[in-house]
């Protein structure tokens, strides 16, 4: 019963910020396992196609984002020059050399400049984020769009095979996903290879020899960096399996703690915490400490060339090769240098993950859609409520049958009970009538119409259902029962509760009508939402009823009421009644005794009783006579 990790809110990381690819926390991302696509190259050409139609903002970010990252790369090589005047001056005045003095108007001009290379670069910056937070959020939009209408002509088979926390991180997280590292990755990405390239160059600029120093350092910082992110990654992927485990069975815990009470299991249930817990507290805190590991070693590898570079930094002046300033103008060089090369690997890493969850969501987009609507589509204006089932076969698998030649006639106004035993077929043929699930063969038909000609709108606007599951909404139990038709009055939405003997118990709570229910409308009885939501069917007046074992949760007071509701509701319309519950059928016009797919018996309750056949067993096995008394059994 333990639930994968990935159903649960993503963390956040300190600060507020994303965890890394895999979910786990550490210095730039590393060593953490990364969620890899499973075709990256088509589905990175395909994320690319929705970047189309905003080329030239694309362009725009590229252009501002270095020119941004150019004015902040060459202020080090103009500070150095104010450096070296401030140096060359200091050092005229020690030797006593007549009128000398520190040219400070000199210093002024490159400070003024450089603060407006400062500013103009943070203004191309702000320029280029602005830019690309509305390419990002425009793209999301869309793709987002086009999942919600995917969603909505998707069929019912696809949301019964996926557990919903599947299809929501789809449809939710993994956007979001692709919204932050469009937003932020890319501009990153961008700026980092600028940052890179022009680095090298004004290090060049001013010493070839010195950047080899530092280049020569690279090697040594990714080997030490590849041994230890190879040895966190084992660390981290343990971290999420056990924050998955222990994450699933606190959730169990919460959930079921009146059967571990009743069954005396606390204990056990600690333990076991207890257990889990310790596994990753053991995997967290060695990923953490290899990962902890990476910035300290990066620091002590650049320390060394920050050394090397001043020694032969200070032979090259002595030499008059270079000027002072050069100098702390190339450590200013070098302590940017392994920064974009840092930044383009965590980020290569969140493109992984980003690629992946575009793939994700790819594949909902290309999911089989429910069969197209009829291009002449037609329309019932004064539905009867006829409804015929003419030799109709369905599987959900194409090899194994469930329904079989079903044959059903069914008049106006008739109440039609469905009975069975589980896995007999009585809510796929509902399924079947309301076009949730296509049929293989033979045809449906209502008021003499295919309902396949039919929108599926308008078909299911026909029908009115009351399920075992009753479904409220958080909101007043006025706006809960005008859920069943669009601009109902107040009178009407009265007239619905009456008729639903809901009335009563709601002039009873504190707010009435305007009562607020909870997000499980667990501040009102089983009983009491199974009336609202009768209320609601009888607002919306539909031509077809279907009732699907709407009594079954409540006790047998609750029951007679609902029942009465139940009456007046079906009067005068054509119900489907699926129950399991014998006793709420024997008034109705026709009984479907259904098993394994397949009508197997028709007819009323005394005549079904009368053939002493499966409705007999299956009646008998519900009612006992236990001392005088009958029993639900």
């Amino acid at each position: 019963m333990s639930r994968d990790s990935n159903n649960h809110k993503p963390q956040q990381g300190p600060g507020g910020g994303r965890p890394g690819p895999g979910g786990g926390f550490g210095p730039m991302g590393m060593g953490m396992p990364i969620q890899k696509a499973k075709n990256f190259k088509g589905t990175l050409k395909r994320l690319i196609g929705y970047l189309k139609p905003h080329k030239l903002q694309l362009l725009s970010v590229l252009i501002t984002a270095i020119i941004s990252t150019v004015f902040a790369i060459v202020s080090p090589k103009i500070m150095g020059k104010a450096t070296t005047k401030l140096f060359e001056g200091l050092m005229m005045k020690l030797r006593g050399v007549p009128g000398a003095k520190i040219d400070f108007d000199y210093i002024g001009q490159i400070v003024l400049l450089l603060i407006g290379l400062y500013i103009l670069s943070a203004a191309f910056a702000y320029i280029q984020q602005y830019i690309m937070a509305g390419v990002a959020q425009k793209t999301v939009y869309n793709l987002r769009k086009e999942v919600e209408e995917k969603l909505n002509r998707l069929p019912l088979k696809y949301f019964d095979s996926r557990t919903h926390g599947e299809i929501l991180s789809r449809a939710v997280n993994d956007v979001d996903n692709i919204s932050t590292t469009l937003q932020q990755s890319l501009t990153q990405l961008i700026t980092s290879v600028v940052t890179l390239i022009g680095v090298i160059v004004m290090m060049l600029s001013i010493s070839p020899l010195m950047t080899l120093i530092v280049v020569l350092t690279l090697p040594l910082s990714f080997v030490a960096i590849m041994k230890i992110a190879k040895k966190s990654q084992t660390y981290f992927k343990g971290q999420q399996k056990s924050l998955g485990q222990l994450n699933g069975h606190v959730e169990e815990m919460y959930t079921g703690h009146k059967v571990i009470k009743v069954f005396g299991q606390e204990q056990k249930s600690i333990e076991k915490f207890e257990e889990t817990n310790e596994a990753l507290y053991q995997s967290g805190w060695k990923a953490q400490f290899m990962s902890g590991m990476i910035m300290p070693l990066m620091s002590f590898i650049n320390n060394i060339g920050y050394v090397l570079v001043s020694v032969v930094g200070g032979i090259l002046v002595t030499k008059k090769a270079i000027e002072i300033g050069d100098i702390q103008a190339f450590i200013q060089y070098a302590r940017q240098f392994s920064q974009p090369i840092t930044q383009t690997a965590n980020i290569a890493n969140v493109i992984q993950s980003t690629i992946a969850s575009a793939e994700r969501v790819f594949e909902i987009l290309d999911e089989t859609e429910e069969v197209p609507e009829a291009v002449a589509a037609a329309e019932i204006v004064t539905p009867n409520g006829e409804v015929r089932f003419e030799h109709v076969s369905f599987g959900y698998n194409e090899n194994e049958p469930l329904i079989d030649d079903m044959n059903i006639d069914v008049k106006p106004g008739q109440r039609i009970a469905i009975v069975g035993p589980t896995g007999a077929g009585k809510t796929t043929l509902i399924n079947l009538l309301m076009r949730f699930y296509e049929i293989n063969s033979g045809k449906i038909v209502i008021d003499g119409i295919d309902t396949r000609d039919l929108k599926r709108e308008h078909l299911r606007g026909l029908f009115g259902m009351v399920l075992q599951d009753t479904w409220l909404f958080n909101s007043s139990i006025r706006e809960n029962i005008a859920y069943g038709r669009e601009g109902a009055t107040e009178a009407e939405i009265v007239a619905a509760a009456r008729a639903a003997n809901a009335d009563h118990f709601i002039r009873t709570l504190p707010e009435g009508y305007d009562t607020i229910l909870n997000e499980e409308a667990s501040n009102i009885s089983q009983g009491q939402k199974q009336l609202l939501t009768i209320a609601r069917a009888i607002l919306a007046n539909p031509a077809i009823l279907i009732l699907d074992e709407a009594t079954s949760s409540v006790d047998t007071r609750t029951e007679v009421q609902i029942q009465k509701a139940m009456n007046h509701l079906m009067k005068g319309r054509t119900s489907f009644i699926i129950a399991h519950r014998l006793s709420t059928i024997r008034d109705a016009d026709l009984i479907l005794v259904m098993n394994h797919g397949s009508v197997i018996e028709k007819g009323n309750h005394q005549e079904l009783l009368e053939k002493d056949g499966f409705y007999a067993d299956l009646y008998n096995s519900q009612f006992t006579k236990r001392n005088g008394i009958e029993s639900v059994g």
